[in-house]
C-alpha cells in the first residue's frame, strides 16, 4: 500500500508565526497531537512539525514563556517528509530510522497532501501479518485434507 492512501488528508496547519499558546488551542480543539508547520504558497510546502512533546520539553519543561514563544522557534529543523507514493512499510522505515512518530505526506511537487503516524502505519502492517497467517493456515489445512 501507497503512504499516500494510509494517510489522513484532514492536517491542521499553522506559519512560523503562529504563537504557541495558539497552537495548543488548536491542538485541543481538533484532537491532535501535531500540526505542521508550513509555508503557504501556491500550496502549503512543509517547513516542520510540532508536537505536544515539543511544547512540553521545548517550553515547559524549559521555564520559558508560552506566550511568547511560536512554533517556528521550537519546530525541528530537519523535517522528514514521505510521498504520496512511497511504499508504506518503507516509510515505516524512514520513520524508525528519524526516531519520529508523525510525518507528512507531500505529493510529488512538494505540496502538503496529508500527516502519517505510526500507528496507521503499523494497522497496515499488522493487516498484512494477518493475511500471511491465515494465507499459511488455508495451506495447511489443504495439505492436511490431502493426507487423510
Amino acid at each position: 500500500m501507497r503512504t499516500g492512501e494510509a494517510c489522513n488528508r484532514t492536517v491542521i496547519v499553522v506559519g512560523r508565526e503562529t504563537p504557541l499558546a495558539e497552537a495548543a488551542k488548536l491542538m485541543r480543539k481538533h484532537h491532535v497531537g501535531s500540526l505542521v508547520v508550513a509555508k503557504k504558497t501556491y500550496g502549503n510546502k512543509p517547513e516542520g512539525i510540532v508536537t505536544d512533546r515539543d511544547m512540553v520539553v521545548e517550553v515547559m519543561a524549559a521555564d520559558l514563556d508560552y506566550r511568547t514563544v511560536t512554533v517556528g522557534e521550537i519546530m525541528g529543523d530537519k523535517l522528514v517528509v514521505a510521498k504520496e507514493t512511497d511504499d508504506s512499510l518503507d516509510t515505516l522505515k524512514l520513520m524508525r530510522a528519524r526516531g519520529v512518530r508523525r510525518v507528512p505526506v507531500v505529493t510529488e511537487k512538494g505540496d502538503l497532501a496529508g500527516i502519517v503516524a505510526v500507528d496507521d502505519l503499523l494497522e497496515i502492517v499488522a493487516g498484512e501479518l494477518e493475511d500471511i497467517v491465515h494465507a499459511i493456515g488455508n495451506e495447511q489445512g489443504r495439505e492436511t485434507k490431502r493426507r487423510r
